[in-house]
């Protein structure tokens, strides 16, 4: 009962925050994408820790860590670097450069109808990977508390679609930040007194609980040494490169991630709200790894394991555990909590991953149709096609969630950074960085990097060919990595390379000198 209740309070709560903002009139495509550009640093660095700060990362990354130890880290490790690479290379560029979306960034370069259709397609396919690892963490987070029944996930992926279209459609981007800012709050203050919690059984220790983690883990010595998830042969330490290479280059290429940078009034607040985003953020990863050594060491690996193959209710089960054990009231009590913090993580990310996708649609698919044909449209008819697109991408986001719930949350986000880097990046730093730069240039270095991601995932062992494929029973993983960072990263940035070479229009110095001018000073910025 002490459960349901948190989840009627965290739900209660959004709701709330959407109705108070929806009670400001979203008509205007500047409100409902961009919450009116007048949100300060510091709130908007919490908003991007919210939006950054997932169901992998609360769920997924401590469960690797359970379960794999050292290789499990990488994770932990990777997230945060790449928000070094966002800092120094994107932040204030696209703020001065951009409108509402990643394709505005390109199209105030090129401009071209095409480029923005095609950056439009990668954005939504980005998000929907991203918003099938929230689903399926919502359906473990629930799956563990009522029992692990198939209706009780279904009806908690299909719970969480819903309450993320009603996020979108009546709140806009002022009521998803805010719900982004409460849940950062929440989820660090609970992050901290679970961390502080796992040290006082240890003493303080860290070097105890680590010796206590590989104790427990069944691996020994080799679970705080590289090499337990990712060090099989050629094939395993290549994916662990592979990984790596996204992690660290795929969040400059997330769509709701670029998004929150048009939120700010100018360039400086949007670098200095990823000042205040790396600050906790920071912390945060760091406390990650000592929940999944405390899961290893308190709960053990191999109950990890037959909880959850994947490793995404270690941090529940260590939540039991520290409070008094199963069957215990404090055990019953902080599980719930964590839940309920859980839950409030994925309420929050799903929306702004959602309004991202809506906003690909809306803006850049659909207006660039309307410009082929020559016919305008308002505003308010942008936004109602906007979130009209929140419902199409929340449909399909529940039907592929139902089809990857025994997969690890940490893992499918990984995938979504692998096609962020091979096919929006590209485009981005060389639209931004590069004067040659020309229209097909642009158009080779998107596909040419989202094609090959997918292609190269659907032949991977994450579709087929192991006991937690998708498809367990068949086989057509030709591919042998699980993440094509690898191969899809350096293929994206290849083909712009050779589009531009290539092509027979020229580039446009003017418009090069026009962008770079306006990317520096953020003169004429909207």
């Amino acid at each position: 009962m002490s459960t349901l209740l948190l989840f009627c309070a965290v739900v209660a709560a959004t709701l709330a925050i959407t109705t108070w903002a929806s009670r400001r009139r979203q008509g205007s495509p500047e409100e409902f994408y961009a919450g009116g550009r007048l949100f300060s640093p510091m709130e908007n660095g919490f908003a991007l820790a919210g939006d950054y700060m997932s169901a992998a990362s609360f769920l997924g990354v401590a469960g690797l860590i359970a379960l794999y130890g050292y290789d499990g880290m990488l994770y932990s490790v990777g997230f945060l670097v790449a928000w070094l690479v966002v800092l120094l290379l994107v932040a204030e560029l696209v703020r001065n450069c951009g409108r509402f979306t990643l394709a505005d960034v390109v199209a105030a370069r090129l401009g071209a109808p095409a480029v923005r259709v095609a950056l439009g397609v990668s954005s939504v396919t980005v998000s929907v990977l991203y918003l099938v690892a929230q689903m399926v963490g919502a359906g473990s987070i629930v799956a563990l508390l009522v029992g692990r029944t198939g209706a009780a996930e279904t009806w908690t992926v299909l719970g969480v679609g819903a309450l993320m279209i009603v996020y979108v459609c009546c709140g806009g981007m002022r009521a998803t930040t805010w719900i982004q800012i409460v849940k950062a709050v929440l989820l660090t203050g609970g992050a901290v007194t679970l961390t502080v919690m796992v040290l006082a059984r240890f003493g303080g220790d860290l070097g105890a609980l680590l010796a206590s983690a590989a104790e427990h883990s069944g691996h020994g010595a080799e679970f705080l040494a590289p090499g337990l998830l990712y060090g099989g042969g050629w094939a395993a330490r290549l994916d662990f490169v592979s990984l790596g290479l996204a992690l660290v280059l795929g969040t400059a290429g997330l769509p709701h991630i670029l998004a929150r940078f048009h939120t700010v009034p100018t360039a400086r607040a949007a670098r200095r709200s990823v000042v205040w985003s790396i600050g906790l953020i920071g912390g945060f990863y760091l406390m990650t790894i000592v929940l999944g050594a405390g899961a290893a060491a308190l709960v053990g690996s191999g109950a990890v394991r037959a909880d959850n193959a994947a490793g995404n209710t270690a941090i529940p089960l260590l939540s039991v555990e520290l409070g008094g054990g199963a069957g215990s009231t404090g055990g019953a009590a902080l599980s719930a909590i964590v839940a309920a913090l859980a839950f409030a993580t994925i309420l929050a990310v799903v929306a702004g991953i959602t309004l991202a996708a809506s906003a690909a649609v809306a803006h850049d698919l659909c207006s660039s149709l309307r410009r082929a044909r020559r016919t305008a449209r308002s505003g308010a008819a942008e936004v109602r096609t906007a979130k009209a697109a929140a419902a199409g991408t929340g449909a399909v986001a529940v039907a592929l969630g139902l089809l990857a719930k025994d997969l690890n949350v940490a893992s499918l986000v990984g995938l979504a950074f692998a096609v962020a880097a091979s096919a929006n990046l590209p485009a981005l730093l060389y639209a931004l960085f590069w004067s040659r730069f020309t229209t097909r240039g642009a158009l080779w270095s998107v596909y040419g990097g989202l094609v090959p991601a997918l292609l190269l995932v659907v032949l991977s062992p994450v579709v087929s060919g192991s006991a937690h494929s998708l498809f367990p029973g068949v086989h057509f993983a030709y591919f042998p990595l699980e993440n094509p960072g690898l191969v899809s990263i350096p293929i994206g940035f290849l083909a712009g390379w050779l589009g531009t070479v290539t092509a027979r229009e020229p580039c446009d110095p003017a418009r090069h000198a026009e962008t770079e001018v306006r990317a520096l000073t953020g003169a004429g910025a909207a």
